[in-house]
């Protein structure tokens, strides 16, 4: 293991396949825990993660894929690798296989009760997967599991490998070769070396090369608690199948659950150290032994010449496909509120501030207006009421391909509205934004994307190829409905600031004169019976200038 590489940096065309390549990569980190994460550290206990998780494929089966495909895949026959596996081994596989030996067919055999988050992870890095029933861990003899299935697959064509992780020695190996030498040559004070047993990979190779490279180092085992769940190892009894020679490798075994395992992690990654629930796992077996030997007054015996125990654990993989896993194990005392958790499944659809539009746009957009009197007009509309509103209809028609959604409340609808508004009355409340209190949003939503996700026929009708500008009290709920609207199909803007914006613009000058006499006199829009009789609104609906 030259390991000259300590710029970590990887050039030419050979770059990610060197930088799969442990020989040509400095050694995955080795971090010690501090004294928050170690409760032993004045017991002379200094314990170090070892980031199995540093690897390209971000986990500990890298290094035995690559020992396995070595030793399985032939180049030029090879087409096709099948592996039974729930997940780190395989998709390890399935990188590998590209970038070593050009290999895109990477088909992994798993449990029917793998979780959709591993599933979809798995599917996210190409694999093809078969799913099969019975137990999640079969019996690599078992002709009913998937272990079984994958070993017949191989043996009837020359142009399929199953490297099979479960009986290929090479499994194990990869770690003697790897990972012991690694930990030595970083931590040659070391006196403890702590691992999972699943395959028993790890723990095997660890314990076999730290059996003859530095007999002294105590070897502890680490197995799931009988009729307990933690992703990757297993329990003593689903070890008995398990050909590997893991009892000659370790001096000790512990078990633990997956709460202790799950929470652990949890502390590690909120340290800095991110890593997944059988990291978590491995160190509470650690803990465990710690705590037994010191209290039969042995602990210290494992002191190496300085007078401390170095202990190395490893971080096996990351937590983030297991995420779900740690809510339901843990409970929600362990992650802090989500503020206004009201809203995690209302308001889902895009915004976009192009289909929020001020007042003199939407006029433009929406109505028959010559943008010279724009400003004109909405200043006009800005001093309209009941009182004085006749006739609004002649003055700035809608367009033929428009139509208004006012969400106001009728009695506010009925006081003032735009030319060919349809009253829906939504908005609850003048003064108070939906974006200012999560319930209110949350009720507002629900209702508004019932109403526009299946629109009564009346509705449809009117807005149906429609422009449609939703309008409202302050802008905020048009906003809402805006986004819902497009959401299901209707192309649809919001009038930004709503009525109020539209009041805003009177600033105490009057509309000009023709305007105001208009609205209150009934004439006809060609002709404008008003002082000196000049027309109002010419040939095509526009105002005149």
């Amino acid at each position: 293991m030259a390991n000259t590489n300590y710029r970590n940096v990887y050039k030419g065309p050979d770059s990610v396949r060197d930088y799969f390549n442990p020989d040509l990569s400095p050694p995955l980190p080795l971090v010690e825990l501090p004294a928050c994460l170690n409760p032993y550290r004045q017991d002379g206990v200094r314990i170090y993660a070892k980031m199995m998780t540093m690897h390209p494929a971000n986990n500990v089966k890298c290094m035995p894929a690559l020992n396995l495909l070595e030793n399985t895949v032939v180049p030029g026959k090879t087409d096709t690798i099948i592996e039974y596996s729930s997940g780190s081994t395989v998709i390890s596989m399935s990188l590998i296989s590209r970038v070593y030996y050009e290999l895109p067919n990477v088909c992994a055999f798993l449990s029917n009760k793998t979780s959709k988050t591993k599933l979809r992870l798995m599917q996210f890095f190409g694999l093809h997967l078969t799913l099969f029933g019975g137990p999640s861990q079969p019996e690599p003899l078992d002709e009913r599991g998937g272990i079984r299935v994958a070993q017949k697959m191989a043996e009837s064509s020359e142009s399929i490998v199953n490297p099979n992780q479960y009986e290929n020695d090479n499994n194990w190996k990869a770690h003697v070769r790897w990972t012991g030498p690694q930990i030595l040559r970083q931590l040659p004070e070391i006196n403890l070396i702590c691992a999972g047993l699943g395959t028993s990979g790890t723990m095997t190779g660890l314990g076999t090369f730290f059996g003859q490279a530095k007999s002294s180092v105590f070897r502890l085992g680490v197995c799931t608690a009988a009729g307990d769940r933690v992703p990757g190892p297993r329990s003593f009894s689903l070890l008995a199948p398990v050909e590997f020679p893991w009892k000659s490798a370790i001096d000790h075994m512990e078990h633990v659950g997956s709460y202790d395992s799950y929470s652990w992690s949890l502390k590690l990654c909120r340290q800095g150290l991110v890593c997944g629930p059988s990291s978590g796992f491995n160190l509470k077996g650690l803990f465990q032994f710690i705590e037994k030997r010191k209290a039969e007054g042995t602990l210290s015996e494992l002191a190496g010449e300085d007078g401390e125990i170095h202990a190395v654990f490893l971080c096996c993989d990351l937590p983030y496909q297991y995420i779900e896993e740690y809510f339901e194990k843990l409970g929600a005392e362990h992650f802090p509120e989500i503020k206004n958790e009201a809203l995690t499944d209302v308001d889902v659809y895009r915004y976009d501030d192009s289909w929020e539009q001020d007042p003199l746009s939407a006029l433009d957009s929406f109505f028959e207006v010559e943008m010279a009197l724009a400003r004109d007009v909405l200043q006009f509309l800005s001093q309209l009421s009941s009182a004085n509103s006749a006739g609004l209809a002649s003055i700035i028609p809608l367009k033929k391909d428009s139509i208004i959604l006012d969400l106001r409340q009728p009695f506010d609808f009925a006081q003032f509205n735009l030319p060919g508004s349809i009253n829906l009355p939504f908005a609850q409340y003048e003064d108070q934004s939906p974006f200012s209190d999560p319930t209110l949003l949350a009720s507002l939503w629900r209702a508004l994307d019932a109403k526009f996700a299946a629109p009564d026929q009346d509705l449809l009708s009117r807005i149906k190829e429609k422009r449609v500008l939703v309008v409202c009290y302050d802008g905020d709920c048009a906003r809402v409905a805006s986004s819902i609207l497009r959401a299901h199909g209707f192309e649809a803007d919001s009038l930004r600031g709503g009525f109020k914006a539209l009041r805003r613009l009177n600033s105490g000058r009057e509309a000009p004169r023709n305007m105001r006499e208009q609205a209150v006199m009934p004439c006809s829009p060609l002709t404008g019976d008003f002082e000196n009789n000049k027309p109002l609104v010419t040939e095509g609906g526009k105002l005149a200038a």
